[in-house]
C-alpha cells in the first residue's frame, strides 16, 4: 500500500525564538521540514544561529541572501514615503515583499507545499467565503495579522503559522524544555533597520539629504516655536517637541510644502472618517456596496466598528466612534466578526 507523501514545509527562520519554536512543531508534526534564512541587514549573526539550530534538529537549512533588494524595496521605501510626510509601516511591505514574496517563489520552484513563519496568527479553509483565510492569533496581546494584510491570495494559500493557537510564555517554555540557546532572547520592539527608534536618522542617511528645521504652527497658523526637521515627527506625538507650553499639545498633520508641523490640543486628534488607497482584498473580491467591517488603524490600536465603501473610485472608511491620531501612510486592516482577515489599504 502507498503511503501517503510528507507535506513539504519551508519554515522561514531567524535566531529568534519564535521562528525557532515553529521550526520544532513542524518537525515534530513529522513533516518535511526545511529551513530558510534571508540575509538582510545586519543579520549575519542570527543566521549563524539559524544554521547551526537547524543542524541541531537535523533540519537541511538555506541561506539566500538579499540584503541589496531589501535596502532599496524596504529601506529606500520607508525613507521616500517618511520624507513625504507620510508614517509608514515597513513590515508590512517586508511580508509581502521579502518574507512571503522570495520565499514563497522559492517554495514554487523547489516543491514546497508550505511556507511557515513565526507570526502569531492562523490560517484555516473558510466556508463563509469559499478560500483559505489568515485569522487572528489566539493570543489577542501577541497578534500580528495586522502586518499580513498585503499578502496575495497566493500567498495566503502557502502561509502557514505553526504559533497561532499558543502564547509567547508557552513558546518560551517550548523553547528552554529543548535546550534552546535563544529561549529568553528579548523580543525585538523596533524596526529591524531602526533598532534605537531613530526614524529620521536612517531616512537622511538613505537620502543623503538634510531636512531643514521649520515652524510649529496651530491650525489656525500662529506660530509655537521651530521643529528640527519635519521627519522627526508623527502624528499623535506630544513627548520630545521640546516647547514650553501652557497645555499639552498634538502632532496632528506635517505640511511637506511649507515645512511646517501643526499641533493641536488632543481632541482635535480625532477623526471619523478615513479614506485608503492601495486596497488588497483577500477573503473576497470586491466591495460593491457598503459593508460593516470591523478596522485597526495602527498595530497597537483596538478595531473599531466601521462602514466601509468605494466613492467614486476611492475607498472611504467611516466609524461609529472617533478613532485617535489616523495617520497617513499606516496601514487601516479589516476584519469581519469572527476575527477573519479580510484585508486592508493604506490611510491617505
Amino acid at each position: 500500500m502507498q503511503t501517503k507523501e510528507k507535506k513539504r514545509v519551508l519554515c522561514a527562520i531567524s535566531g529568534g525564538v519564535d521562528s525557532a519554536v515553529s521550526m520544532l512543531i513542524l518537525k515534530n508534526e513529522g513533516l518535511d521540514v526545511s529551513s530558510a534564512t534571508l540575509l538582510l541587514c545586519g543579520n549575519d549573526a542570527e543566521a549563524g544561529d539559524a544554521k547551526a539550530l537547524s543542524a541541531s534538529l537535523s533540519i537541511p537549512h538555506i541561506l539566500i541572501e538579499k540584503k541589496d533588494y531589501f535596502e532599496k524595496e524596504i529601506i529606500g521605501s520607508f525613507a521616500q514615503k517618511y520624507a513625504a510626510g507620510l508614517t509608514p509601516n515597513p513590515c508590512v511591505e517586508c511580508n509581502r515583499k521579502i518574507k512571503f514574496g522570495i520565499l514563497c517563489e522559492y517554495a514554487k520552484e523547489n516543491g514546497f507545499d508550505l511556507v511557515a513563519t513565526g507570526h502569531y496568527a492562523n490560517t484555516a479553509f473558510s466556508e463563509k467565503y469559499g478560500r483559505k483565510v489568515i485569522k487572528k492569533a489566539d493570543d489577542p496581546k501577541k497578534d500580528q495579522s495586522y502586518v499580513l494584510w498585503q499578502l496575495s491570495r497566493e500567498q495566503v494559500e502557502y502561509a502557514h503559522f505553526p504559533l497561532g493557537s499558543l502564547d509567547k510564555s508557552q513558546v518560551r517554555e517550548i523553547a528552554e524544555n529543548n535546550g534552546f540557546v535563544n529561549a529568553n532572547k528579548k523580543d525585538s520592539q523596533d524596526i529591524c533597520f531602526v533598532p534605537d527608534g531613530k526614524y529620521g536618522d536612517i531616512v537622511e542617511n538613505t537620502l543623503k539629504k538634510q531636512f531643514a528645521p521649520g515652524k510649529f504652527v496651530t491650525e489656525d497658523g500662529n506660530v509655537l516655536g521651530t521643529h528640527k526637521g519635519i521627519i522627526h515627527y508623527t502624528i499623535g506625538q506630544r513627548k520630545g517637541l521640546g516647547l514650553a507650553l501652557p497645555a499639552p499639545l498634538y502632532v496632528k498633520e506635517k505640511r511637506v510644502d511649507t515645512n511646517e508641523v501643526v499641533l493641536c490640543p488632543e481632541e482635535k486628534l480625532f477623526s471619523s472618517v478615513l479614506f485608503a488607497k492601495n486596497i488588497n482584498l483577500q477573503a473576497f473580491d470586491e466591495i460593491s456596496a457598503p459593508l460593516r467591517i470591523k478596522v485597526k488603524t495602527r498595530y497597537s490600536a483596538k478595531e473599531a466598528d466601521a462602514v466601509i465603501q468605494i466613492e467614486n473610485g476611492v475607498t472611504k472608511i467611516e466609524f461609529d466612534t472617533p478613532q485617535r491620531a489616523i495617520t497617513p501612510g499606516q496601514s487601516a486592516v479589516f476584519y469581519d466578526d469572527d476575527g477573519i482577515l479580510l484585508g486592508g489599504g493604506e490611510i491617505i
